[in-house]
């Protein structure tokens, strides 16, 4: 292959150095997407109707929703990727295409798989998700678009996981910065030149969905993937199988929540579903923002446990975890001094800005709120520690925000029901790192119990 393994090297300095050359480009990458989310609401949230930016954050919940649920496909090739590589250093024996190898084979059955659920499932959902005409049939527009996009949408999944994996972040940076662009170029001249919708933010994002298909399979081959390998045996994926239906079933429970968050939204009517989809996006730039040290995470901490290095997975937990609270108090102080000027940057429509400056300071302590988790799910991703994850998610559900806001919507009078609703969201994004603990503090004291993956 055309590169060259990492140096060990367990100083402080070089540990630290080595975080930020690989949360850097995922930083800026990550930040791409919500952006996009925000070029795409300030396109839809300009127009004179705010039902098209309805139909698209119901029709975006619900593609989530579904594709979301096998973003496994990412994580799982990063951490047996990251794993191969410290194995790499261990005995010199190079097997880091294998991962790629065998996330590639199993997108061959997923593919129709999920076009077929998404058939069957979105028409079902939809209903659920709100009770306004124009709203539903403009989701329904947007997914029968977006549909067409699976091949590419689960393709980039394993791709960015085996170049982050890799270490060589700066690839999914380049990819998804020159596809966003194109992505927002495209969604503006469809909905500002052509006269689209909802219909137009969805071909636009297929289009460039497929941008990055195309180009991320050009850079593997540069790498040394020339073909597919021959069929691989079930005892060559069972540990990648094993990774994968946890982190799917994880996946499906988080994004679960959030289409449950957007449907209590919408029957509080348009404004409040509009208003929570402007804070959602900007949650979302946050947690792509601090996922860069994730990613950090997941990449060192499955090499060192892959090179057998104890040192350096305690070395890898402490200093990613350091960056990550200091990016989490840098975001809470921007959001602070950006004021509502950040609001009026999304619309300028006079009935959803008081609405939104009433969310305030939800979004500025998100930022802390959000950190734990995140960090969390990057070390026990490099740790291979799917089923902690899957157990966690499940309990900050069922222990904490499903009774949290049963009680909120027993309590609270019907005019300030979503602040019940987003006081249930922050105590399920304290308690889904919460649950983690336990494991972690193993992981921290004991690294050689994490060495193998079965």
């Amino acid at each position: 292959m055309a590169f060259s393994a990492p140096a060990s090297d367990p100083s402080a300095s070089a540990t630290q150095r080595r975080i930020w050359s690989l949360a850097w480009p995922i930083m800026l990458s990550n930040i791409t997407v919500p952006l996009l989310g925000l070029v795409d609401t300030a396109i839809l949230g300009h127009l004179e109707d705010a039902v098209h930016l309805g139909a698209v954050a119901v029709g975006s919940q619900l593609f989530i929703l579904l594709f979301w649920s096998f973003s496994f496909l990412r994580m799982g090739t990063t951490a047996m990727t990251a794993r191969a590589g410290g194995r790499w250093q261990h005995d010199g024996h190079d097997q880091r295409l294998q991962p790629l190898q065998h996330s590639l084979w199993l997108l061959l059955p997923l593919i129709p798989l999920v076009m077929l659920l998404a058939f069957i499932l979105w028409p079902l959902a939809l209903p659920l998700m709100s009770d306004n005409a124009q709203i539903s049939q403009g989701a329904m527009q947007y997914l029968n678009i977006r549909v067409w996009g699976t091949p590419a949408v689960l393709g980039q999944y394993v791709l960015l996981g085996w170049f982050i994996g890799l270490g060589k972040t700066r690839i999914p940076l380049l990819l998804l910065t020159i596809t966003n662009l194109l992505n927002a170029l495209l969604n503006y001249l469809f909905v500002y030149q052509l006269g689209m919708t909802s219909d137009g933010v969805a071909l636009g994002t297929v289009i460039a969905e497929y941008s990055t298909l195309l180009l991320g399979l050009f850079i593997a081959c540069r790498l040394g993937l020339t073909s597919l390998s021959a069929r691989p045996r079930w005892s060559e994926l069972k540990p990648l199988l094993n990774i994968n239906r946890h982190l799917f079933a994880r996946t499906l429970i988080l994004l679960s929540t959030f289409a449950f968050f957007t449907a209590q939204g919408a029957q509080q009517g348009e404004l409040i579903l509009a208003t929570n989809a402007m804070l959602i996006s900007l949650l979302l730039l946050i947690a792509n923002a601090l996922d860069g040290f994730a990613h950090a995470a997941e990449v060192m901490v499955g090499e060192a446990l892959g090179a057998r290095r104890q040192q350096e997975v305690r070395q890898a937990i402490r200093l990613t975890g350091i960056n990550s609270l200091l990016m989490a108090l840098l975001l809470c102080l921007l959001f602070w001094l950006s004021g509502s000027s950040l609001f009026r940057l999304l619309t300028d429509n006079p009935e959803l800005l008081p609405l939104l400056h009433q969310y305030q300071w939800f979004l500025i302590l998100l930022p802390l709120a959000g950190m734990p988790g995140y960090w969390l799910d990057g070390i026990f991703i490099g740790a291979a520690q799917s089923r902690a994850m899957r157990n966690g998610m499940l309990l900050a559900v069922v222990l904490v925000f499903y009774p949290l806001w049963w009680l909120f919507a027993s309590l609270l009078p019907a005019s300030d029901l979503n602040l019940g609703l987003w006081w249930a969201f922050y105590a399920f994004t304290l308690g889904r790192a919460a649950f983690l603990l336990n494991g972690f503090l193993t992981l921290y004291k004991k690294p050689e119990k994490f060495m193998q993956i079965s």
